[in-house]
């Protein structure tokens, strides 16, 4: 059993890349929409949610643990792989490293929540992987929110898309990575703004791989999805057809 766990509903994008990897595993996936968003909030409050939501998943019996989350990443996977030795534990950390290795005009940038553009972490990725690339990181208070209430046509979010990202494109930044888990719902939105002029990066398949090499049992299972919510668990099954996840809602157990 494989424990995945966010916010709410971003780390579902990373679900997806997990259960195409790992097609024959079971997964408990939890969504912390009592807390939602991470992304506002302190790097000790995100800590003590992730200690206690990994607490609940090890004792559910899941042999590994993935932090489908970037804010979480930040704040508490190694309080998290410190707690539990013996699990492996896989974070979601933005793929500053292959954008950089990819940009032609050596400018990135780094869409983020506001947690995430201010950690610690995420300013250590980017002096050990981008030192020779101008890198600019793009809070994007609000995204992670139009996500959870599903409001991904709603034009104010494209207006907003579009004031952060042409300034970026105008200076020339090539590629544009994904550094919350939740913006990955929203590239159709990105996209959009665009256009041919950069390419947006995202890790889940990165992820997905990893989390495939430290499997224990990666055949051992069904290949179902059990669902779990700190609030609101009706709203999480609900939310799959709307993310078009239907490949995923035909294994909820």
């Amino acid at each position: 059993m494989i424990g995945v766990f966010d916010s709410g509903l971003g780390g579902l994008s990373v679900l997806a890349a997990l259960v195409e990897a790992l097609p024959h595993s079971d997964f408990r996936y939890y969504a912390d929409t009592a807390h939602v968003p991470y992304g506002n909030k302190s790097e000790a409050e995100i800590q003590r949610r992730v200690l206690a939501i990994g607490d609940e998943l090890a004792g559910m019996g899941c042999h590994l643990l993935v932090v489908a989350c970037n804010t979480a990443t930040a704040a508490a996977v190694e309080a998290l792989r410190s707690a539990h030795p013996g699990i492996p534990v896989v974070g979601v950390e933005p793929g500053i490293k292959p954008a950089a290795q990819a940009s032609k005009s050596r400018l990135i940038a780094v869409l983020a929540t506001e947690s995430t553009a201010r950690s610690a972490r995420l300013h250590k990725l980017i002096r050990d992987h981008a030192a020779n690339v101008e890198v600019h990181v793009e809070p994007c208070p609000g995204w992670a929110t139009q996500v959870e209430m599903l409001q991904l046509d709603d034009p104010a979010l494209a207006s907003d898309a579009r004031k952060r990202l042409e300034p970026l494109l105008a200076r020339g930044v090539d590629r544009i990575v994904l550094g919350c888990t939740h913006y990955s719902f929203l590239a159709p939105v990105l996209r959009d703004v665009i256009r041919d002029r950069a390419e947006l990066v995202d890790v889940a398949d990165a992820v997905a791989r990893q989390a495939r090499r430290l499997a224990t049992t990666p055949s051992a299972g069904h290949g179902r999805i059990h669902l779990h919510a700190s609030a609101h668990p009706e709203r999480l099954r609900a939310a799959f057809p709307r993310l078009h996840l239907h490949q995923l809602a035909t294994r909820i157990a």
